[in-house]
């Protein structure tokens, strides 16, 4: 099984005209993922080709989930016109709505958030992130389900939920699972921005509940609370082995790091405090980044 999206999810692509949206339409393609439409406002009614399919093209994501029957969308379009393109989404009733684009002003999407407020059907991940993937079982391609720009090779199906908020850490903690025989059932990268959509714990209730999942890898950053608010969690709910890691321990305090979210200030959102809040909650914590996979792997 899988969370939030299965295989054979119907997926359009916001921005598939545009030069990055193209190339990411092609390789979630080439991943044998279901890219049934594609929407540019102004060029509706034309096609997208690669590998022998041949993608319309619509003016709106309403138009195209309508014809399609399209469930799911990864947003390639530019920061400006991003938190309207995931309103879009949001309006035409999709079940998840994947944001790639950064730089997306904080005020903008402290709107897209109120106008989600009671919404129950859509599902955000991102913005600033690298998407989600179910991997597949090696046929039609890899056979699986890729939203988003993560690298569809490093992936193998099975039984290891793994959530963050860095992309390259996303990468680094599957590949190890992956050459070490380990599949995964979902791998989410919720985004590294101040003002998200799903957060770390949204996706360990998911795995938690998800009866394919078996353990989970779950990494987090300095700034912010979301990493302690999913442990205290965590520790009174989940039944499932969990390894954790902390980027950004040596970081000074009231510098952002990379991510936009990564700040810490106040005294509050340390990797100290983060790495003591998973300690508490028995999660188990790698000591580097090399060594997430086997931190849970020796929990299992």
């Amino acid at each position: 099984m899988s969370i939030l999206v299965k295989s054979d999810a119907k997926v359009l692509i916001q921005g598939i005209t545009g030069s990055f949206g193209a190339k990411h339409a092609q390789l979630s393609i080439d991943y044998g993922s279901q890219v049934v439409a594609g929407v540019t406002p102004g060029k509706g009614g034309q096609f997208f080709e690669h590998g022998g399919r041949r993608v319309p093209v619509f003016d709106t994501v309403a138009e195209a989930a309508r014809v399609t029957g399209a469930t799911a969308s990864a947003i390639f379009v530019p920061a400006p016109f991003a938190a309207d393109a995931i309103l879009e989404g949001v309006d035409a009733g999709l079940e998840v709505v994947v944001c790639i684009t950064e730089g997306i002003p904080a005020r903008d999407m402290l709107q897209v958030k109120r106008a989600m407020m009671g919404n129950m059907r859509t599902r955000l991940i991102g913005p600033n992130c690298p998407g989600i993937v179910t991997p597949g079982d090696g046929k039609d391609s890899y056979g699986g389900c890729r939203i988003g720009i993560s690298p569809g090779y490093i992936h193998k199906k099975g039984h290891i939920g793994v959530v963050s908020r860095s992309g390259t850490l996303t990468y680094e903690a599957v590949w190890q699972l992956t050459s070490r025989g380990v599949g995964q059932s979902t791998c989410v990268g919720i985004g590294g921005d101040p003002v998200p959509g799903m957060s770390h714990l949204d996706i360990i209730k998911l795995f938690n509940d998800d009866p394919d999942t078996q353990g989970m890898i779950m990494i987090g950053e300095i700034g912010g609370s979301a990493e302690e608010e999913a442990a205290g969690w965590i520790k009174n709910h989940c039944r499932k082995p969990i390894a954790g890691f902390i980027a950004g321990a040596t970081a000074p305090p009231g510098r952002r790091m990379g991510h936009a979210g990564a700040i810490v200030s106040g005294g509050k959102g340390t990797a100290a405090a983060k790495i003591a809040a998973f300690k508490d909650a028995g999660i188990g914590v790698a000591p580097t980044p090399s060594d997430m996979a086997d931190t849970l792997l020796k929990m299992m």
